[in-house]
């Protein structure tokens, strides 16, 4: 849906990360919010934190997961109900009792106004999908990759704030996944970054690993 923000059906649960609903390249036409069941923030930038306070007050049955501080924010700021923030802490999977997801919140190499900057690592029982952040590129993404061997990996590909199309790919390589997905480029010039240059990147790494770029509102199916 632009920048970072990405809408997920896994598991018949809508999930939403990083919902900026208002970047430059959201497409014109928004799907409908108000049945989402889990918002994943990864750190307190508005480019990041975006509108989920708007959308936590239209989605009534909504969740929220973000590092505690973020968590604790949202309640204070936006009036959330303590019993739909989920405020964890970079570690061990984290129940969302939404179905039976599970959320990872996993190291990121960058800054944040409050809080720890964090990735997300989405388990489902259909398919595992790490959501980077904004991050440089981090040896801790080896140990994601032989943890919980995601399928999917979301990365920032931009450069100046987070990795630029060669790191990201080294990153492909410590990951391993089955599918990777470029992000975080192109929404404001200083993102330099381009996707097909990513995906020429990832080639030079010999790994396994289809990259799909996708451009805002388009989606793809595993």
């Amino acid at each position: 849906m632009g920048h970072s923000c990405f809408y997920i059906v896994l598991d018949g649960r809508k999930i939403l990360i990083d919902p900026w609903l208002k970047n430059p390249m959201a497409p014109p036409n928004l799907p409908s919010l108000e049945d989402v069941d889990l918002i994943v923030v990864t750190h307190a930038h508005d480019d990041h934190l975006g509108d989920t306070i708007e959308i936590l007050r239209s989605a009534e049955n909504a969740k929220v997961v973000a590092i505690y501080e973020v968590a604790e924010r949202l309640g204070v700021e936006g009036g959330i109900e303590r019993s739909r923030l989920i405020g964890g802490n970079i570690g061990g999977p984290i129940h969302t009792d939404v179905g039976k997801l599970k959320v990872v919140l996993t190291p990121a190499v960058h800054s944040s106004p409050y809080g720890s900057p964090t990735g997300a690592l989405l388990l489902g029982e259909e398919a595992r999908i790490y959501h980077a952040g904004d991050t440089g590129l981090t040896l801790d993404m080896q140990l994601i990759g032989d943890l919980y061997a995601p399928d999917i990996a979301l990365l920032p590909i931009g450069g100046h704030f987070t990795m630029d199309p060669r790191q990201a790919a080294y990153a492909v390589r410590l990951l391993r996944p089955r599918v990777a997905i470029p992000m975080h480029y192109g929404t404001f010039p200083v993102l330099y970054g381009k996707p097909e240059d990513f995906a020429e990147e990832v080639k030079k790494q010999n790994v396994n690993t289809k990259v799909v770029i996708l451009k805002p509102g388009e989606k793809y199916e595993f």
